[in-house]
Protein backbone atom coordinates (compact mmCIF):
# COMPACT_ATOMS: atom_id res chain seq x y z
CA UNK A 1 0.00 0.00 0.00
CA UNK A 2 1.08 3.71 -1.11
CA UNK A 3 1.70 5.71 2.25
CA UNK A 4 2.68 8.67 0.64
CA UNK A 5 3.87 10.15 -2.11
CA UNK A 6 5.75 13.50 -2.74
CA UNK A 7 5.94 15.19 -6.29
CA UNK A 8 8.04 18.39 -6.66
CA UNK A 9 8.41 20.16 -10.41
CA UNK A 10 6.58 17.68 -12.35
CA UNK A 11 4.50 19.86 -14.77
CA UNK A 12 2.88 22.74 -12.75
CA UNK A 13 2.98 20.98 -9.48
CA UNK A 14 5.52 22.92 -7.53
CA UNK A 15 5.71 20.60 -4.68
CA UNK A 16 2.55 17.83 -3.41
CA UNK A 17 2.63 15.92 -0.68
CA UNK A 18 -0.04 13.28 -1.09
CA UNK A 19 -0.87 11.56 2.72
CA UNK A 20 -2.56 8.20 1.45
CA UNK A 21 -4.87 5.41 3.46
CA UNK A 22 -6.28 2.23 2.43
CA UNK A 23 -9.86 2.65 0.75
CA UNK A 24 -11.22 5.01 -2.00
CA UNK A 25 -8.81 7.66 -2.06
CA UNK A 26 -10.15 10.61 -5.27
CA UNK A 27 -8.34 13.27 -6.58
CA UNK A 28 -10.33 16.33 -7.97
CA UNK A 29 -9.58 19.68 -9.33
CA UNK A 30 -10.01 22.59 -11.72
CA UNK A 31 -9.07 21.57 -15.28
CA UNK A 32 -5.29 22.47 -15.84
CA UNK A 33 -4.79 22.18 -11.93
CA UNK A 34 -2.50 18.97 -12.35
CA UNK A 35 -4.54 16.38 -11.55
CA UNK A 36 -2.94 14.11 -14.31
CA UNK A 37 0.77 15.10 -13.27
CA UNK A 38 -0.12 12.46 -10.37
CA UNK A 39 -0.34 9.61 -12.29
CA UNK A 40 2.50 10.61 -14.52
CA UNK A 41 3.90 10.58 -11.38
CA UNK A 42 3.03 7.38 -10.60
CA UNK A 43 3.71 6.20 -14.05
CA UNK A 44 7.33 6.93 -13.23
CA UNK A 45 7.30 5.15 -9.19
CA UNK A 46 6.31 2.48 -12.06
CA UNK A 47 9.06 2.20 -13.71
CA UNK A 48 7.46 3.66 -17.17
CA UNK A 49 9.11 5.69 -19.76
CA UNK A 50 10.82 9.59 -18.49
CA UNK A 51 8.92 12.67 -20.59
CA UNK A 52 11.43 15.33 -19.66
CA UNK A 53 9.35 17.93 -21.30
CA UNK A 54 7.47 17.35 -18.05
CA UNK A 55 10.46 18.89 -16.26
CA UNK A 56 8.90 22.45 -15.02
CA UNK A 57 11.54 25.20 -16.22
CA UNK A 58 12.08 27.02 -12.88
CA UNK A 59 12.70 23.93 -11.21
CA UNK A 60 14.99 22.48 -13.75
CA UNK A 61 14.79 18.95 -11.89
CA UNK A 62 11.33 16.62 -11.34
CA UNK A 63 11.30 14.06 -8.26
CA UNK A 64 8.98 11.19 -7.36
CA UNK A 65 8.99 10.18 -3.96
CA UNK A 66 7.00 7.23 -2.34
CA UNK A 67 6.62 5.40 1.08
CA UNK A 68 5.44 1.81 0.13
CA UNK A 69 4.40 -0.20 3.05
CA UNK A 70 4.65 -4.05 2.58
CA UNK A 71 4.18 -6.83 4.96
CA UNK A 72 7.36 -8.52 6.83
CA UNK A 73 6.90 -12.04 4.94
CA UNK A 74 6.22 -9.95 1.51
CA UNK A 75 8.58 -11.19 -1.25
CA UNK A 76 9.54 -7.83 -1.88
CA UNK A 77 11.32 -7.43 1.55
CA UNK A 78 13.75 -10.51 0.19
CA UNK A 79 13.86 -8.63 -2.98
CA UNK A 80 15.13 -5.33 -1.44
CA UNK A 81 17.39 -7.13 0.77
CA UNK A 82 18.93 -8.77 -2.44
CA UNK A 83 19.84 -5.35 -3.92
CA UNK A 84 21.11 -4.12 -0.86
CA UNK A 85 18.69 -2.15 0.09
CA UNK A 86 17.44 -0.94 3.68
CA UNK A 87 13.93 -1.03 4.64
CA UNK A 88 12.29 1.57 6.74
CA UNK A 89 9.84 -0.33 9.46
CA UNK A 90 8.58 -2.15 6.70
CA UNK A 91 8.49 1.02 4.53
CA UNK A 92 10.03 0.45 1.07
CA UNK A 93 11.52 4.01 0.20
CA UNK A 94 11.25 4.71 -3.66
CA UNK A 95 11.72 7.53 -6.11
CA UNK A 96 12.01 8.69 -9.26
CA UNK A 97 13.93 12.03 -10.24
CA UNK A 98 14.37 13.93 -13.91
CA UNK A 99 16.54 16.98 -15.14
CA UNK A 100 15.94 19.33 -17.80
CA UNK A 101 19.18 17.60 -19.62
CA UNK A 102 17.13 14.45 -20.27
CA UNK A 103 18.82 12.43 -17.50
CA UNK A 104 16.81 10.13 -15.23
CA UNK A 105 18.08 8.23 -12.03
CA UNK A 106 15.78 5.74 -10.03
CA UNK A 107 16.33 4.89 -6.58
CA UNK A 108 14.99 2.26 -4.06
CA UNK A 109 15.74 1.43 -0.53
CA UNK A 110 18.67 3.72 -0.42
CA UNK A 111 20.31 2.65 -3.56
CA UNK A 112 20.34 3.82 -7.27
CA UNK A 113 18.86 0.94 -9.52
CA UNK A 114 17.59 1.02 -13.04
CA UNK A 115 13.93 2.10 -13.63
CA UNK A 116 13.31 -1.51 -15.03
CA UNK A 117 13.95 -2.70 -11.13
CA UNK A 118 11.05 -0.03 -10.07
CA UNK A 119 8.96 -1.46 -12.03
CA UNK A 120 9.36 -4.65 -11.05
CA UNK A 121 9.26 -4.05 -7.69
CA UNK A 122 5.87 -2.65 -8.61
CA UNK A 123 4.45 -4.77 -11.13
CA UNK A 124 2.61 -6.98 -8.99
CA UNK A 125 1.15 -4.00 -6.31
CA UNK A 126 0.64 -0.78 -8.23
CA UNK A 127 -1.40 -1.22 -11.44
CA UNK A 128 -2.34 2.32 -13.07
CA UNK A 129 -5.37 2.52 -15.52
CA UNK A 130 -6.32 5.23 -17.31
CA UNK A 131 -7.70 5.84 -20.65
CA UNK A 132 -4.60 4.90 -22.28
CA UNK A 133 -4.74 1.61 -19.77
CA UNK A 134 -8.10 0.96 -21.11
CA UNK A 135 -6.76 1.15 -24.26
CA UNK A 136 -4.70 -1.62 -23.69
CA UNK A 137 -8.15 -3.52 -23.90
CA UNK A 138 -7.95 -3.39 -27.35
CA UNK A 139 -4.97 -5.87 -27.52
CA UNK A 140 -5.67 -9.43 -27.70
CA UNK A 141 -2.69 -10.01 -25.26
CA UNK A 142 -4.60 -8.02 -22.34
CA UNK A 143 -8.09 -10.09 -23.33
CA UNK A 144 -6.57 -13.63 -23.35
CA UNK A 145 -4.52 -12.17 -19.86
CA UNK A 146 -7.46 -11.00 -18.12
CA UNK A 147 -9.65 -14.79 -18.93
CA UNK A 148 -6.06 -15.99 -17.54
CA UNK A 149 -6.03 -14.44 -14.44
CA UNK A 150 -10.37 -15.17 -14.20
CA UNK A 151 -9.87 -18.42 -14.35
CA UNK A 152 -6.75 -19.39 -12.15
CA UNK A 153 -5.04 -21.96 -11.19
CA UNK A 154 -7.50 -24.02 -14.07
CA UNK A 155 -4.67 -21.92 -16.57
CA UNK A 156 -2.16 -20.95 -14.38
CA UNK A 157 -1.03 -24.44 -14.05
CA UNK A 158 -0.74 -26.12 -16.96
CA UNK A 159 0.27 -22.41 -18.67
CA UNK A 160 3.55 -22.59 -16.36
CA UNK A 161 4.23 -26.41 -17.37
CA UNK A 162 3.70 -25.44 -21.30
CA UNK A 163 5.94 -22.64 -21.07
CA UNK A 164 8.73 -25.05 -19.68
CA UNK A 165 8.01 -27.45 -22.51
CA UNK A 166 7.98 -24.39 -25.07
CA UNK A 167 10.99 -23.20 -24.38
CA UNK A 168 12.95 -26.58 -24.00
CA UNK A 169 11.35 -27.41 -27.23
CA UNK A 170 12.45 -24.17 -28.75
CA UNK A 171 15.83 -24.78 -27.86
CA UNK A 172 15.94 -28.48 -29.44
CA UNK A 173 14.56 -26.66 -32.30
CA UNK A 174 16.82 -24.26 -32.68
CA UNK A 175 20.32 -27.33 -32.08
CA UNK A 176 18.99 -29.51 -34.84
CA UNK A 177 18.24 -26.39 -36.84
CA UNK A 178 21.81 -25.57 -36.18
CA UNK A 179 22.99 -29.28 -37.15
CA UNK A 180 21.04 -29.63 -39.61
CA UNK A 181 22.08 -26.66 -41.49
CA UNK A 182 25.78 -27.17 -40.94
CA UNK A 183 25.53 -30.91 -42.45
CA UNK A 184 27.40 -29.69 -45.95
CA UNK A 185 30.09 -27.63 -43.65
CA UNK A 186 30.50 -30.25 -41.26
CA UNK A 187 30.70 -33.38 -43.56
CA UNK A 188 33.59 -31.23 -45.76
CA UNK A 189 35.19 -30.67 -42.30
CA UNK A 190 35.18 -34.41 -41.25
CA UNK A 191 36.27 -35.64 -44.78
CA UNK A 192 39.56 -32.86 -44.52
CA UNK A 193 40.10 -34.58 -41.01
CA UNK A 194 39.50 -38.19 -42.13
CA UNK A 195 42.11 -37.73 -45.05
CA UNK A 196 44.93 -35.63 -42.86
CA UNK A 197 44.23 -38.25 -39.98
CA UNK A 198 44.75 -41.16 -42.75
CA UNK A 199 47.95 -39.76 -44.03
CA UNK A 200 49.52 -39.02 -40.06
CA UNK A 201 48.13 -43.16 -40.13
CA UNK A 202 50.03 -44.06 -43.24
CA UNK A 203 53.50 -42.28 -42.06
CA UNK A 204 52.86 -43.03 -38.17
CA UNK A 205 55.66 -40.46 -37.74
CA UNK A 206 56.92 -40.92 -33.87
CA UNK A 207 57.21 -38.25 -30.80
CA UNK A 208 60.60 -36.66 -31.62
CA UNK A 209 61.63 -38.79 -34.67
CA UNK A 210 62.57 -36.29 -36.74
CA UNK A 211 65.28 -34.61 -34.38
CA UNK A 212 66.91 -38.08 -34.03
CA UNK A 213 66.74 -38.24 -38.13
CA UNK A 214 68.22 -35.43 -38.76
CA UNK A 215 71.31 -36.14 -36.73
CA UNK A 216 71.75 -39.96 -38.12
CA UNK A 217 71.44 -38.25 -41.61
CA UNK A 218 74.23 -36.30 -40.55
CA UNK A 219 76.42 -39.77 -39.82
CA UNK A 220 75.64 -40.81 -42.66
CA UNK A 221 76.56 -38.09 -45.06
CA UNK A 222 79.55 -37.67 -43.71
CA UNK A 223 80.65 -40.74 -42.74
CA UNK A 224 84.41 -41.38 -44.33
CA UNK A 225 85.20 -37.52 -42.49
CA UNK A 226 84.20 -38.65 -39.55
CA UNK A 227 86.33 -42.26 -39.37
CA UNK A 228 88.92 -40.16 -40.37
CA UNK A 229 88.78 -37.55 -37.99
CA UNK A 230 88.33 -40.14 -34.87
CA UNK A 231 91.32 -42.08 -36.25
CA UNK A 232 93.61 -39.25 -36.25
CA UNK A 233 92.22 -38.22 -32.72
CA UNK A 234 93.25 -42.02 -31.62
CA UNK A 235 96.84 -41.35 -33.53
CA UNK A 236 97.44 -38.32 -31.17
CA UNK A 237 96.52 -39.78 -27.94
CA UNK A 238 98.78 -42.98 -28.14
CA UNK A 239 101.66 -44.04 -30.86
CA UNK A 240 101.31 -47.06 -33.59
CA UNK A 241 103.96 -48.36 -33.95
CA UNK A 242 102.75 -51.02 -36.18
CA UNK A 243 102.02 -48.63 -38.66
CA UNK A 244 105.71 -47.43 -38.88
CA UNK A 245 105.37 -44.43 -36.57
CA UNK A 246 106.35 -44.68 -33.55
CA UNK A 247 105.95 -40.46 -32.49
CA UNK A 248 104.80 -41.03 -28.80
CA UNK A 249 101.30 -40.22 -28.23
CA UNK A 250 99.05 -38.10 -25.35
CA UNK A 251 99.06 -41.28 -22.93
CA UNK A 252 101.88 -42.35 -24.10
CA UNK A 253 103.53 -38.72 -22.93
CA UNK A 254 101.05 -38.33 -19.79
CA UNK A 255 102.07 -41.94 -18.54
CA UNK A 256 105.84 -41.03 -18.79
CA UNK A 257 104.71 -37.83 -16.80
CA UNK A 258 103.38 -40.20 -14.28
CA UNK A 259 106.50 -42.69 -14.05
CA UNK A 260 108.70 -40.04 -13.30
CA UNK A 261 106.92 -38.28 -10.49
CA UNK A 262 106.17 -41.42 -8.96
CA UNK A 263 109.46 -42.46 -8.60
CA UNK A 264 110.04 -40.13 -6.03
CA UNK A 265 106.22 -39.17 -4.66
CA UNK A 266 107.36 -40.62 -1.54
CA UNK A 267 109.81 -37.33 -0.60
CA UNK A 268 106.81 -35.39 -0.34
CA UNK A 269 103.07 -35.78 0.01
CA UNK A 270 102.05 -32.72 -2.48
CA UNK A 271 103.99 -34.62 -4.86
CA UNK A 272 102.43 -37.87 -4.23
CA UNK A 273 98.97 -36.01 -5.21
CA UNK A 274 100.35 -34.86 -8.31
CA UNK A 275 101.53 -38.10 -9.33
CA UNK A 276 97.91 -39.27 -8.44
CA UNK A 277 96.51 -37.20 -10.34
CA UNK A 278 98.84 -37.53 -13.29
CA UNK A 279 97.34 -41.56 -13.37
CA UNK A 280 93.91 -39.85 -13.44
CA UNK A 281 95.09 -37.77 -16.89
CA UNK A 282 96.46 -41.32 -18.16
CA UNK A 283 93.39 -43.33 -17.32
CA UNK A 284 90.86 -41.05 -18.70
CA UNK A 285 92.94 -40.23 -22.26
CA UNK A 286 93.06 -44.21 -22.41
CA UNK A 287 89.24 -44.35 -22.08
CA UNK A 288 88.98 -41.93 -24.72
CA UNK A 289 91.63 -43.23 -26.63
CA UNK A 290 89.40 -46.61 -26.81
CA UNK A 291 86.25 -44.58 -27.27
CA UNK A 292 87.72 -43.21 -30.44
CA UNK A 293 89.12 -46.36 -31.47
CA UNK A 294 85.52 -47.84 -31.02
CA UNK A 295 83.91 -44.84 -32.92
CA UNK A 296 86.09 -44.84 -35.54
CA UNK A 297 85.54 -48.54 -36.24
CA UNK A 298 81.72 -48.38 -35.81
CA UNK A 299 80.87 -45.74 -38.76
CA UNK A 300 80.36 -47.20 -41.88
CA UNK A 301 79.11 -45.77 -45.20
CA UNK A 302 75.64 -47.12 -45.29
CA UNK A 303 74.36 -46.15 -48.87
CA UNK A 304 71.48 -48.23 -49.02
CA UNK A 305 70.95 -46.91 -45.06
CA UNK A 306 71.43 -43.28 -46.08
CA UNK A 307 69.01 -43.49 -48.87
CA UNK A 308 65.93 -44.75 -47.19
CA UNK A 309 66.83 -41.49 -44.19
CA UNK A 310 66.39 -39.61 -46.58
CA UNK A 311 63.11 -40.76 -47.99
CA UNK A 312 61.79 -40.97 -44.22
CA UNK A 313 62.89 -37.34 -43.93
CA UNK A 314 61.30 -36.36 -46.71
CA UNK A 315 57.86 -37.84 -45.44
CA UNK A 316 58.36 -36.57 -42.10
CA UNK A 317 58.75 -32.75 -43.60
CA UNK A 318 55.98 -32.89 -45.89
CA UNK A 319 53.56 -34.04 -43.23
CA UNK A 320 54.97 -31.10 -41.06
CA UNK A 321 54.53 -28.43 -43.36
CA UNK A 322 50.84 -30.01 -44.09
CA UNK A 323 50.30 -28.57 -40.28
CA UNK A 324 52.65 -25.99 -40.19
CA UNK A 325 54.90 -27.15 -37.43
CA UNK A 326 57.16 -30.25 -36.67
CA UNK A 327 56.49 -33.86 -36.32
CA UNK A 328 55.67 -33.70 -31.94
CA UNK A 329 53.08 -30.41 -33.27
CA UNK A 330 51.74 -33.14 -36.23
CA UNK A 331 51.05 -36.31 -33.22
CA UNK A 332 49.43 -33.05 -31.29
CA UNK A 333 46.83 -32.07 -34.08
CA UNK A 334 45.85 -35.66 -34.77
CA UNK A 335 44.70 -36.12 -31.55
CA UNK A 336 42.65 -33.17 -31.71
CA UNK A 337 41.88 -34.02 -34.82
CA UNK A 338 40.67 -37.18 -33.41
CA UNK A 339 38.70 -35.87 -30.76
CA UNK A 340 36.80 -33.30 -33.08
CA UNK A 341 36.06 -36.30 -35.81
CA UNK A 342 33.87 -38.31 -32.98
CA UNK A 343 32.15 -34.86 -31.83
CA UNK A 344 31.29 -34.12 -35.96
CA UNK A 345 30.05 -37.96 -36.01
CA UNK A 346 28.34 -37.88 -32.60
CA UNK A 347 26.31 -34.97 -33.95
CA UNK A 348 24.99 -37.11 -36.42
CA UNK A 349 23.72 -39.12 -33.51
CA UNK A 350 22.70 -36.27 -31.86
CA UNK A 351 20.20 -35.10 -35.06
CA UNK A 352 18.39 -38.32 -34.44
CA UNK A 353 18.16 -37.87 -31.00
CA UNK A 354 17.13 -34.45 -31.41
CA UNK A 355 14.55 -35.00 -34.18
CA UNK A 356 13.03 -37.62 -31.58
CA UNK A 357 13.19 -35.04 -28.78
CA UNK A 358 11.44 -32.36 -30.63
CA UNK A 359 8.35 -35.00 -31.55
CA UNK A 360 8.04 -35.69 -28.18
CA UNK A 361 7.78 -32.35 -26.75
CA UNK A 362 5.83 -31.16 -29.52
CA UNK A 363 3.05 -34.27 -28.43
CA UNK A 364 3.21 -33.09 -24.89
CA UNK A 365 3.01 -29.24 -25.89
CA UNK A 366 0.05 -30.03 -27.86
CA UNK A 367 -1.67 -31.96 -25.09
CA UNK A 368 -1.04 -29.02 -22.56
CA UNK A 369 -2.50 -26.48 -25.04
CA UNK A 370 -5.69 -28.62 -25.24
CA UNK A 371 -5.85 -28.77 -21.81
CA UNK A 372 -5.77 -25.01 -21.39
CA UNK A 373 -8.21 -24.25 -24.32
CA UNK A 374 -10.38 -26.35 -22.17
CA UNK A 375 -9.73 -24.37 -19.20
CA UNK A 376 -10.12 -21.25 -21.04
CA UNK A 377 -13.52 -22.18 -22.87
CA UNK A 378 -15.04 -23.34 -19.76
CA UNK A 379 -14.02 -20.13 -18.18
CA UNK A 380 -14.87 -18.27 -20.98
CA UNK A 381 -18.78 -18.13 -20.31
CA UNK A 382 -18.38 -17.59 -16.51
CA UNK A 383 -15.98 -14.74 -17.27
CA UNK A 384 -18.42 -13.08 -19.91
CA UNK A 385 -21.36 -13.41 -17.49
CA UNK A 386 -19.47 -11.84 -14.47
CA UNK A 387 -18.39 -8.90 -16.73
CA UNK A 388 -21.81 -7.96 -18.15
CA UNK A 389 -23.39 -8.27 -14.78
CA UNK A 390 -21.26 -5.67 -13.75
CA UNK A 391 -21.60 -3.72 -16.59
CA UNK A 392 -25.92 -4.12 -15.29
CA UNK A 393 -24.92 -1.39 -13.28
CA UNK A 394 -22.61 0.88 -15.04
CA UNK A 395 -25.62 2.72 -17.68
CA UNK A 396 -25.38 -1.27 -19.64
CA UNK A 397 -28.07 -2.91 -18.07
CA UNK A 398 -28.55 -4.82 -21.15
CA UNK A 399 -24.90 -5.16 -22.21
CA UNK A 400 -23.62 -8.58 -22.61
CA UNK A 401 -19.70 -9.41 -22.89
CA UNK A 402 -18.88 -12.69 -24.84
CA UNK A 403 -15.18 -14.12 -24.19
CA UNK A 404 -14.55 -16.60 -27.48
CA UNK A 405 -12.02 -18.73 -27.36
CA UNK A 406 -10.36 -19.69 -30.86
CA UNK A 407 -7.43 -21.00 -32.79
CA UNK A 408 -6.01 -20.35 -36.34
CA UNK A 409 -4.99 -23.08 -38.62
CA UNK A 410 -1.52 -23.52 -39.46
CA UNK A 411 0.21 -26.58 -41.08
CA UNK A 412 3.12 -26.33 -39.05
CA UNK A 413 1.38 -25.78 -36.20
CA UNK A 414 0.41 -28.32 -33.01
CA UNK A 415 -2.21 -31.13 -33.77
CA UNK A 416 -5.08 -30.30 -31.35
CA UNK A 417 -8.62 -31.31 -31.30
CA UNK A 418 -8.19 -32.53 -34.91
CA UNK A 419 -6.75 -29.55 -36.00
CA UNK A 420 -3.39 -28.47 -36.42
CA UNK A 421 -3.42 -24.83 -35.45
CA UNK A 422 -0.83 -21.86 -34.75
CA UNK A 423 0.71 -21.86 -31.20
CA UNK A 424 3.29 -19.13 -29.20
CA UNK A 425 3.92 -19.08 -25.66
CA UNK A 426 0.74 -18.96 -24.43
CA UNK A 427 -0.87 -21.61 -25.98
CA UNK A 428 -3.05 -21.91 -29.28
CA UNK A 429 -5.85 -19.92 -28.38
CA UNK A 430 -6.53 -16.55 -29.48
CA UNK A 431 -9.13 -14.91 -26.80
CA UNK A 432 -11.24 -12.14 -28.11
CA UNK A 433 -13.53 -9.93 -25.92
CA UNK A 434 -17.04 -8.75 -28.22
CA UNK A 435 -19.51 -6.81 -26.49
CA UNK A 436 -23.25 -6.76 -27.58
CA UNK A 437 -24.37 -3.36 -26.13
CA UNK A 438 -27.91 -4.26 -26.59
CA UNK A 439 -30.29 -6.85 -27.48
CA UNK A 440 -30.03 -7.59 -31.45
CA UNK A 441 -26.79 -5.73 -32.08
CA UNK A 442 -24.41 -7.62 -33.28
CA UNK A 443 -21.32 -9.35 -30.85
CA UNK A 444 -18.30 -7.11 -32.37
CA UNK A 445 -14.92 -7.11 -30.88
CA UNK A 446 -14.81 -4.45 -27.98
CA UNK A 447 -11.99 -2.52 -29.97
CA UNK A 448 -13.91 -2.05 -32.63
CA UNK A 449 -18.02 -1.84 -30.95
CA UNK A 450 -16.82 0.08 -27.84
CA UNK A 451 -16.74 3.82 -27.72
CA UNK A 452 -14.41 5.42 -25.52
CA UNK A 453 -16.91 5.37 -22.29
CA UNK A 454 -18.11 1.98 -22.62
CA UNK A 455 -14.55 0.72 -22.97
CA UNK A 456 -13.61 2.16 -19.59
CA UNK A 457 -16.69 1.05 -18.66
CA UNK A 458 -15.57 -2.47 -19.49
CA UNK A 459 -12.11 -2.08 -18.05
CA UNK A 460 -13.50 -1.07 -14.67
CA UNK A 461 -16.48 -4.06 -15.03
CA UNK A 462 -13.20 -6.25 -15.61
CA UNK A 463 -11.00 -5.22 -12.88
CA UNK A 464 -14.20 -5.62 -10.69
CA UNK A 465 -14.93 -9.08 -11.45
CA UNK A 466 -10.89 -9.97 -11.38
CA UNK A 467 -10.41 -7.96 -8.39
CA UNK A 468 -10.12 -11.09 -5.93
CA UNK A 469 -6.88 -11.94 -7.35
CA UNK A 470 -4.57 -9.24 -6.54
CA UNK A 471 -6.09 -8.25 -3.27
CA UNK A 472 -4.17 -5.79 -1.43
CA UNK A 473 -2.84 -3.82 -4.72
CA UNK A 474 -2.76 -0.33 -5.15
CA UNK A 475 -5.12 0.37 -8.20
CA UNK A 476 -5.18 3.71 -9.72
CA UNK A 477 -7.81 5.20 -11.89
CA UNK A 478 -7.62 7.96 -14.34
CA UNK A 479 -10.63 9.43 -15.27
CA UNK A 480 -12.09 6.24 -15.88
CA UNK A 481 -15.72 7.50 -15.74
CA UNK A 482 -14.90 9.53 -18.53
CA UNK A 483 -18.10 9.81 -21.51
CA UNK A 484 -20.78 8.81 -18.41
CA UNK A 485 -22.58 10.69 -16.31
CA UNK A 486 -25.66 10.13 -13.97
CA UNK A 487 -26.96 6.69 -12.98
CA UNK A 488 -23.68 5.50 -14.15
CA UNK A 489 -21.32 7.60 -12.54
CA UNK A 490 -23.44 6.67 -9.25
CA UNK A 491 -22.49 3.19 -10.28
CA UNK A 492 -18.79 3.50 -11.23
CA UNK A 493 -18.46 5.15 -7.46
CA UNK A 494 -19.95 1.92 -5.82
CA UNK A 495 -17.51 -0.22 -7.78
CA UNK A 496 -14.81 1.72 -6.50
CA UNK A 497 -15.57 1.79 -3.38
CA UNK A 498 -16.72 -2.06 -3.73
CA UNK A 499 -12.75 -2.64 -4.98
CA UNK A 500 -11.45 -0.51 -1.82
CA UNK A 501 -12.76 -3.31 0.31
CA UNK A 502 -9.86 -5.28 -0.69
CA UNK A 503 -7.58 -2.61 -2.67
CA UNK A 504 -5.86 0.88 -1.86
CA UNK A 505 -8.08 2.42 -4.75
CA UNK A 506 -6.75 6.26 -5.90
CA UNK A 507 -9.55 7.51 -8.62
CA UNK A 508 -8.97 10.71 -10.54
CA UNK A 509 -12.41 12.00 -11.32
CA UNK A 510 -14.24 15.12 -12.44
CA UNK A 511 -17.35 13.44 -11.60
CA UNK A 512 -19.08 13.93 -8.02
CA UNK A 513 -21.13 11.36 -8.08
CA UNK A 514 -17.62 9.04 -8.19
CA UNK A 515 -16.05 11.43 -5.55
CA UNK A 516 -18.92 11.46 -2.72
CA UNK A 517 -17.79 7.44 -2.56
CA UNK A 518 -14.37 8.31 -1.14
CA UNK A 519 -13.28 7.65 2.23
CA UNK A 520 -10.28 10.40 1.68
CA UNK A 521 -10.89 13.15 -0.76
CA UNK A 522 -8.00 15.46 -2.20
CA UNK A 523 -8.58 18.15 -4.54
CA UNK A 524 -5.25 19.61 -6.46
CA UNK A 525 -5.33 23.63 -6.31
CA UNK A 526 -3.59 26.00 -8.29
CA UNK A 527 -2.35 29.50 -8.04
CA UNK A 528 -0.72 31.78 -10.61
CA UNK A 529 1.29 35.25 -9.95
CA UNK A 530 0.74 35.71 -13.66
CA UNK A 531 3.67 34.51 -15.26
CA UNK A 532 3.86 31.07 -13.26
CA UNK A 533 1.22 28.64 -12.14
CA UNK A 534 1.76 25.75 -9.19
CA UNK A 535 -0.08 23.66 -8.10
CA UNK A 536 -0.41 21.47 -4.41
CA UNK A 537 -2.43 18.83 -2.76
CA UNK A 538 -4.80 19.39 0.33
CA UNK A 539 -7.09 16.63 2.06
CA UNK A 540 -10.29 18.10 2.54
CA UNK A 541 -12.50 17.53 5.96
CA UNK A 542 -16.58 17.49 5.82
CA UNK A 543 -17.30 21.35 5.11
CA UNK A 544 -14.43 21.79 2.60
CA UNK A 545 -15.61 18.67 0.26
CA UNK A 546 -18.71 19.47 0.27
CA UNK A 547 -17.88 23.11 -0.91
CA UNK A 548 -15.85 21.17 -3.88
CA UNK A 549 -18.57 18.45 -4.61
CA UNK A 550 -20.95 21.65 -5.25
CA UNK A 551 -17.83 22.90 -7.59
CA UNK A 552 -17.70 19.70 -9.37
CA UNK A 553 -21.95 20.02 -9.91
CA UNK A 554 -22.28 23.41 -10.85
CA UNK A 555 -19.37 25.33 -10.86
CA UNK A 556 -20.40 27.38 -7.53
CA UNK A 557 -19.10 26.54 -4.20
CA UNK A 558 -21.59 28.67 -2.47
CA UNK A 559 -24.64 28.03 -4.03
CA UNK A 560 -27.45 26.78 -1.86
CA UNK A 561 -29.08 24.59 -4.25
CA UNK A 562 -25.39 23.30 -5.31
CA UNK A 563 -24.27 21.91 -1.62
CA UNK A 564 -28.10 20.63 -0.90
CA UNK A 565 -27.32 18.62 -3.82
CA UNK A 566 -23.48 17.62 -2.89
CA UNK A 567 -24.81 16.61 0.60
CA UNK A 568 -27.78 14.34 -0.72
CA UNK A 569 -24.87 12.85 -3.03
CA UNK A 570 -22.83 12.28 0.18
CA UNK A 571 -25.60 10.89 2.51
CA UNK A 572 -26.32 8.18 -0.42
CA UNK A 573 -22.62 7.33 -0.87
CA UNK A 574 -22.37 6.90 2.62
CA UNK A 575 -25.46 4.67 2.86
CA UNK A 576 -24.44 2.76 0.13
CA UNK A 577 -20.76 1.87 1.78
CA UNK A 578 -22.48 0.96 4.79
CA UNK A 579 -24.69 -1.77 2.93
CA UNK A 580 -21.42 -2.87 1.03
CA UNK A 581 -19.20 -3.12 4.86
CA UNK A 582 -22.68 -5.19 5.99
CA UNK A 583 -22.87 -7.44 2.87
Amino acid sequence: MLEEIRIRGLGVIDDAVLDLAPGLTVVTGETGAGKTMIVQGLGLLTGGRADYALVSAAAGRASVEARLVVAADSPLVKRVHELDGELDDDVILMGRTLTAESRSRAQLAGRSVPASVLAEITENVIAVHGQSEAQRLRRPAMQRDALDRFAGSAVAEPLAHYARVYARLAKARARLAEITGRARERAQEAELLRLGLAEVERVAPLSGEDVALTAELSRLEHAETLSQVARSAHGALVSDPESGDDTPGAVDLAGAARRIVAGDASLDPELAELANRLAEVVALLADVAADLASYGAGVESDPARLASAQARRAELTTLARAHGTDVDGVLAWAETAGRRLLELDADGDQSGALTAECAELTAELAGLAERISAARSAAAERFGAAVAAELAGLAMPRAKVLAVVGQRDDPAGLSVGGRTVAYGPSGVDDVELRLVPHPGAPARPVEKGASGGELSRVMLAIEVVLAAADAGATMVFDEVDAGVGGRAAVEIGRRLARLARTHQVICITHLPQVAAFADQHLVVHKASDGSVTRSGVVALDGPARVRELSRMLAGQEESTLARGHAEELLAAAAADKAELARS
